[in-house]
């Protein structure tokens, strides 16, 4: 299914889902703070210029997503004043 044929709320959700999923993981490896927020931001980020991509991609940037690409991401944000809820 592509992101042409999901509506919103398919998308959302399978979004929430894909970056629930990081989350655990993250939480594995002892970053027990780390949300679903956190990680699509992070994700997303670099979507603003060129808009959201197929799902494949999506899905594949937000679960190759590194540990330390998040923290790193936070601590630029951190920096720049972006609020973490």
């Amino acid at each position: 299914m592509g992101l042409e044929s999901m509506s919103d709320e398919e998308l959302t959700a399978t979004i929430e889902m894909i970056c629930s999923s990081k989350v655990e993981e993250f939480r594995m490896i002892g970053y027990e703070y780390v949300t679903t927020d956190d990680i699509w931001r992070c994700v997303s980020s670099k979507y603003e210029k060129k808009g959201i991509p197929p799902l494949h991609q999506l899905v594949n940037d937000v679960l190759s997503l590194k540990a330390t690409s998040l923290m790193n991401y936070m601590t630029i944000s951190a920096y720049k004043g972006s609020p973490f809820d």
